[in-house]
């Protein structure tokens, strides 16, 4: 290497322009190049430039045809990359040194290139998945690999018009809304613009807004053949309608208002602007996606991989095996903690969260970096009693001997607790198999509170892949036998529990029924569980819903319960899916239970599924191996609805930082896009995009952070994106919020960004179909936003349910004050009901339709902010006499408009009511995202409260009628909070 080389290239790729950065090359024939490149040039534009410059030098006639060699070089995480992907810049490559190598070419080109495309996009080289050498990482990779690449030939081959359902879903607004609202529809006509492709010519159409699209098709045909009079006479079942500027359009058998697009025309008085697309234009984009799925196909192997080996059959039966189950406890490492502490190991066995039996807790060593305990720890458990899923929880904590205070001459020395580290694994491994031999568990780092804390058997079995930064423990599971231990297959289980079918509940039937009727009803007394399992036949005749209570009662630490649980499961009616949501949660992680609830689900429509997406993708982090039910599930659904596939990438991708996920969520990803190919250009031009915001983002808060004033920042910031690098990434991008939008052309000019502490970006694009209309995002970066998009998600579902049953409490009415009266009911009960927080004036907007909407929502479940001791917020919800002018009016006496809008406040809340339970399991199944304000079950005892849960309707209405007297009676006070918040700012 030449001297004056500069290591580390960061600096250099955080510059804008087209600065030039000299870049020393290095090819096979063993000949030295160096000359500068732009720092946006394209890695092919720099190959094509090194065989020009290399023509002059020896050996160049050895050389073969460029295509035959890659450049690599070593990456900002100091790992070798091949630079497959030539239409990437260099500035996007970002080198570690200024050197790239040539190499010849290895393997397949394809195979290599989409491997390397699917890295970047996940974030994670798969690389790491192969290194690995785990057994269970690629039987899944092959199986999920097999499974999305069918999947992905299978759609190809469907007609175009059920292709179109996969790759644009219709976005429908609840069809019994429309229903209610058929009447206003129906006065009203319709009026459509509609183009053909390729023509600039257009027709205004009138339909009723309960016409098909099809009607709409045949009207149009009729005024283009009257217009134009062509030879042939077109049929409108060769044609769909594209919404114009989007990957939104219009089919089907549901009437045009009922499509979002058009509801949101109709009722904003907005003209819809259609194009009329030929079947032979939809076949090009199915077969431009089938080309690049054929080519990945063609570039592998023939040859199937082998076939998974046999499960070695034992001769013994689990069952019968009356042995108290044991591991050894061998020695730490890596543990750092303070001088003059002992260390202890404590272990629990779980199935979910009950604990099969009593902890076990090592003997105390003396703190060293290695300790040695060497100990066998039995557990009062029997091998034929364990659970399927039986999860060893261990913690690591420090005692520290206090020592006795002079006047405290009664009490005894106490010892404190000092939590370090957990860690969980499975007793059998993911082929049935108990497990046997050594293993090191390296260990995540942990402070709870208390010792009942300890043991976290809500945590994940993954094992923290840190290895060099964290504490482990070498356990060893025994032999219990010459040969392997598995699980009893289904066939035993069903032949020993034949007896239950003599099983039956007799008597009681009224104290039963006040039990599963009782929905806040999850603790039970020991007469109460005796009652249902006896009664267990009658639970699955008459209460099928009430599943979840015979489960939790069912003893998993006896095989016998087990077994008669299981054979009763396989004759349970199916649930309806928003109950079986329920048993998602980490509390039932038995095999046949989760399988049972997947079968449910399989029920939802997308429309659904996509309703609790969120939800799904958190209670992966529940399942204890990586091939399941539930993975399979939204694999399917993801790729037969690209919407569905576009939300689940990023519930992914957002959290591929986190560690005890990266794993799982990474080959989950990677399955994704073997089985949609078509769809990673488009999720990386996104990455790209969201990338150079970021970068724009850092700029602007350095600038802030130099004290440079507001216009220059700003200034600075618009000649940033009008660099080549930055317009070329930030336009022509699918918006990751909604994939049906195209941010077509940025407008640096009209960007700006804004005052709070993150500086968001705020950013305008131009409307591809109206030059006058533009369209507008804001990037916001360093915030956790996860609590935000639950509560959003919330709100919409709340939407989702007023409109059902045909109340509206968002939409554009006819006049801004219904609107802003209707809006302001949606929102009151909205924030009562989830507890939201810090309502001060910053976070409550109005557009200028009277539209009230609310931002913000960093705080709920009642988690209210206090200065100096004082509750900041002391009212149920936002309802100022201010907003009560705007209801009344301007009328002080106008109190018919008033008591109109408490009795929609009322009904919003009644629904809510009535659906209760679906918004307390969304919550708890969110448990697993790790928020700071829903980590426990406490944390959702305040949603069970504001929903009455397990209350009478009248009982929940009459409190929330005390409720709203309260906020209206009380609104003073948050006048004077927002008076507060006012002065605090402008003292900034």
């Amino acid at each position: 290497m030449p001297p004056g080389v500069c290591y580390g290239m960061q600096d250099v790729w955080e510059k804008g322009g087209r600065e030039q950065v000299t870049l020393e090359f290095l090819l096979p024939t063993g000949i030295y190049l160096s000359f500068p490149v732009a720092r946006n040039d394209t890695i092919g534009t720099i190959k094509k430039m090194v065989w020009k410059n290399a023509r002059s030098e020896p050996l160049f006639s050895v050389l073969s045809d460029p295509d035959a060699y890659v450049f690599t070089c070593i990456n900002l995480t100091a790992e070798r990359e091949e630079l497959e992907d030539e239409s990437r810049r260099l500035c996007d490559v970002r080198p570690f040194m200024p050197v790239l190598r040539l190499v010849a070419r290895e393997g397949d080109r394809v195979e290599k290139l989409i491997n390397t495309q699917i890295s970047l996009l996940i974030g994670k080289g798969l690389h790491e998945f192969d290194t690995q050498k785990n057994h269970e990482v690629n039987e899944f990779r092959a199986k999920m690999r097999s499974f999305c690449e069918e999947n992905a030939q299978d759609r190809q081959r469907l007609p175009w018009h059920q292709w179109m359902k996969c790759n644009f879903p219709c976005d429908l607004e609840p069809f019994s809304m429309v229903v209610q609202s058929g009447k206003s529809c129906s006065v009203k006509k319709l009026l459509v613009n509609v183009k053909f492709e390729a023509s600039e010519e257009s027709f205004m159409l009138q339909l009723d807004p309960q016409d098909f699209p099809v009607v709409l098709m045949q009207n149009a045909l009729r005024k283009k053949a009257t217009v134009f009079r062509p030879l042939k006479q077109e049929k409108p079942e060769n044609y769909t309608l594209q919404v114009n500027g989007r990957w939104q359009f219009i089919y089907g058998n549901s009437p045009l208002c009922q499509f979002k697009y058009i509801f949101s025309c109709l009722y904003g008085g907005i003209k819809p602007h259609l194009t009329m697309v030929h079947h032979s234009t939809i076949i090009k984009y199915q077969e431009e996606q089938g080309g690049l799925s054929n080519q990945v196909s063609k570039s592998r192997s023939l040859s199937k991989p082998p076939p998974l080996p046999l499960k070695k059959q034992n001769t013994s039966s689990l069952w019968s095996i009356k042995e108290p189950f044991f591991i050894q406890l061998v020695h730490g490492t890596r543990v750092n903690t303070d001088e003059g502490m002992k260390l202890v190991v404590q272990a629990g066995l779980f199935h979910g969260g009950e604990l099969l039996c009593k902890v076990v807790t090592s003997s105390e060593v003396s703190v060293c970096s290695d300790p040695v305990w060497d100990q066998k720890l039995v557990f009062d458990i029997n091998l034929c009693d364990l659970p399927r899923m039986s999860r060893l929880c261990f913690t690591l904590y420090g005692v520290l001997e206090k020592t006795k205070k002079q006047r405290s001459t009664k009490k005894k020395n106490k010892k404190a607790d000092c939590p370090l580290a957990w860690v969980n694994t499975m007793v059998f491994d993911y082929k049935d198999q108990l497990k046997t031999g050594e293993f090191l568990l390296s260990t995540w780092p942990s402070a709870p509170d208390d010792k009942g804390d300890l043991l976290n058997p809500m945590g994940t079995v993954e094992r923290n892949p840190n290895i060099d930064s964290t504490a482990g423990l070498l356990i060893r599971f025994p032999s219990f036998r010459p040969h392997p231990l598995y699980y009893p297959p289904l066939e035993k289980v069903n032949r020993t529990s034949v007896r239950i079918h003599k099983t039956e509940g007799i008597g009681q039937h009224l104290k039963l029924k006040e039990i599963v009727d009782n929905k806040n009803h999850t603790e039970f007394f020991e007469h109460e569980k005796e009652l249902l399992w006896k009664l267990r036949l009658d639970v699955r005749a008459h209460y099928p819903e009430s599943l979840s209570k015979l489960l939790l009662i069912t003893k998993w630490n006896k095989h016998e319960d087990v077994a008669q649980m299981v054979c009763l499961l396989r004759t349970w009616r199916d649930l309806p899916p928003l109950h079986a949501l329920e048993l998602l949660d980490y509390t039932f992680p038995d095999p046949h239970v989760r399988s049972f609830t997947i079968r449910c689900l399989k029920k939802l429509g997308d429309e659904e599924l996509f309703q609790y997406l969120l939800q799904l993708v958190q209670v992966l982090k529940y399942e204890s191996y990586l091939d399941c039910d539930l993975t399979t599930f939204l694999l399917e659904r993801a790729l037969s609805n690209k919407k569905i596939g576009h939300f689940l990438f990023w519930h992914l991708r957002s959290e591929m930082h986190v560690a005890s996920v990266s794993l799982r969520f990474g080959l989950i990803l990677e399955a994704y896009c073997r089985g949609s190919i078509y769809h990673i250009k488009s999720l990386m031009k996104q990455i790209e995009a969201l990338n150079k915001m970021k970068a724009l983002n850092d700029f602007v808060k350095s600038g802030s952070q130099k004290s440079a004033s507001r216009l220059q920042i700003t200034e600075d910031m618009k000649l940033c994106i009008k660099q080549d690098t930055y317009m070329e990434a930030l336009s022509d991008v699918i918006s990751p919020l909604s994939p049906s939008i195209v941010l077509s052309e940025i407008c640096p000019d009209r960007c700006k960004f804004m005052d709070s502490k993150m500086k968001p970006l705020w950013l305008m694009y131009k409307n591809k179909w109206d030059h006058l209309d533009t369209v507008g995002i804001i990037f916001k970066n360093g915030d956790d936003l996860r609590q935000d998009m639950l509560t959003l998600q919330m709100i919409q579902l709340m939407d989702v349910l007023w409109k059902t049953e045909g109340l509206d409490l968002r939409d554009k009415l006819d006049q801004a004050i219904e609107e802003f009266t209707l809006s302001c009911a949606g929102y009151c009960v909205a924030t009562y009901v989830l507890g939201i927080g810090d309502r001060h004036s910053d976070n409550i907007m109005i557009r200028e339709n009277g539209q009230l909407f609310h931002i913000d929502f960093g705080h709920f479940l009642g988690n209210f902010k206090a200065k100096f001791g004082i509750n900041r917020e002391r009212v149920p919800f936002i309802l100022t006499y201010d907003f009560v002018h705007v209801i009344q009016q301007g009328r002080t006496n106008n109190s018919e408009k008033f008591e109109r809008f408490r009795e929609c406040c009322e009904q919003a809340y009644k629904i809510l009511c009535r659906n209760g339970t679906l918004f307390v399991n969304l919550f708890a199944l969110m448990r697993a995202a790790g928020l700071p304000e829903l980590s426990c079950s406490k944390d959702i005892q305040y949603l069970k409260d504001s929903l009455a849960l397990g209350r009478s309707e009248e009982e929940a209405l009459k409190n929330f009628k005390v409720k709203f007297n309260e906020a209206l009676r009380e609104s003073w006070k948050t006048k004077v909070n927002w008076m507060m918040h006012t002065v605090a700012k402008d003292n900034r």
